[in-house]
C-alpha cells in the first residue's frame, strides 16, 4: 500500500514503539524503510533481526538527506513521512486510502494530525515511560476536530511521481526544519493545490523527541533558510497560500493580493534585508 520512510537518530525505543502501533493499528500491509542516522543504540540490529528495510549513514545525516536516501527503495507509489516518536492510531491508513480514492488523482499533499504535541491537546503521556496506550486507544476518536487546510507537516502522503518531480526534501534545511514547508512551496510551484489535513488519521507525537535539542536555534536557522530562498517567511506562506488550519473546502486558489498581504510581504522584505546583512550560514 504505503512505503512508510522513518529517519531515526539514537532513538530506537520510540522507533520500537512507532512500528509496532503501525503493525497493530494498520489495516493494509505496508513497506517500512528505516534511515538510520548513527545507530550505535542497536538500531541496525534491532531491524535486521525484524527484517525490516534500512538505508545508514556513519554521520547524522539529518531529515533531510535520510529520506532522500531511504526514498529510493520506496516499492509502492505513495510515500508517507513519519517521525520516530509517532504512535499511529487505528485505521489510519483506512482514512488515507479513502481520501486518495476520492481525490480522484495524485497531484496532492495529504497531512495526518498530531495529537498532545499538536493541534489535538490530549495527554496520554510525554515519553516512552509513562505512555497511557491504552487511554489513547479508548479515546483518540472522541476529540472533535475536523478536516483543515495546510499542514502539519509531518506525517505527510505524497505521490513517489510527485516527490521526485520536485526532487524530495531539499538538503540545504540540515537537519531537517523548514524543509516541510519548502517541499509544500515546491509543490505549490508545480501546480499542486490539495494541501489537505486528514482528522480521522490521527497520531500521537511525543513531544518532539527527535529534535528537542536547540530546538530554537535549529528552528530559526530553517525559517531564515526559506526567507532566503522564496522571499517571504514560512509564516507568510502558512497564512496566504496554505491558509493554514481553517477548515478545507476544496482546491487552494492563488492568495488574494489585498493591504493585509502587502503589509506582510513587505514584513517579510525587512527580515530577508536584515538577514542577508546581519546572518550567515555558520550562526
Amino acid at each position: 500500500m504505503f512505503s512508510i520512510i522513518i529517519p531515526t537518530f539514537n532513538n530506537l525505543e520510540y522507533l520500537k514503539l512507532c512500528l509496532e502501533s503501525i503493525k497493530k493499528n494498520s489495516k493494509f500491509n505496508h513497506q517500512i524503510i528505516i534511515h538510520i542516522n548513527v545507530g550505535n543504540d542497536g538500531t541496525k540490529e534491532y531491524l535486521k533481526s525484524k527484517n525490516i528495510e534500512f538505508t545508514f549513514t556513519e554521520y547524522n545525516s539529518g531529515i533531510c538527506e535520510g529520506m532522500n536516501k531511504a526514498s529510493i527503495k520506496a516499492k509502492f507509489e505513495y510515500i508517507l513521512y513519519a517521525h520516530d516518536d509517532f504512535y499511529f492510531c487505528p485505521e489510519w491508513d483506512k482514512f488515507m486510502y479513502e481520501e486518495i480514492k476520492k481525490i480522484g488523482h495524485n497531484r496532492f499533499y495529504l497531512s495526518g494530525i498530531m495529537m498532545n504535541n499538536g493541534p489535538i491537546k490530549f495527554d496520554c503521556g510525554n515519553n516512552i515511560m509513562d505512555f497511557d496506550e491504552q487511554k489513547l486507544l479508548n479515546n483518540f476518536k472522541n476529540t472533535k476536530h475536523y478536516d483543515f487546510q495546510g499542514s502539519t507537516w509531518a506525517p505527510h502522503l505524497i505521490h513517489k511521481k510527485l516527490w521526485n518531480e520536485v526532487g524530495g526534501f531539499s538538503e540545504e534545511y540540515y537537519p531537517g526544519t523548514g524543509s516541510d514547508p519548502d517541499l509544500n512551496m515546491k509543490l505549490w510551484k508545480s501546480g499542486v493545490r490539495i494541501f489537505k489535513g486528514i482528522n480521522l488519521f490521527r497520531i500521537y507525537h511525543f513531544s518532539s523527541v527527535t529534535t528537542r535539542k536547540k530546538l530554537d536555534i535549529i528552528r530559526n536557522k530553517g525559517d531564515i533558510t526559506f526567507l532566503k530562498k522564496w522571499g517571504f517567511s514560512t509564516k507568510f506562506f502558512k497564512k496566504h497560500y496554505l491558509k493554514s488550519k481553517s477548515l478545507f473546502t476544496g482546491p487552494l486558489d492563488m492568495p488574494k493580493k489585498n493591504l493585509i498581504y502587502y503589509f506582510d510581504l513587505f514584513l517579510c522584505k525587512i527580515k530577508k534585508f536584515y538577514f542577508k546583512l546581519f546572518y550567515n550560514d555558520s550562526h
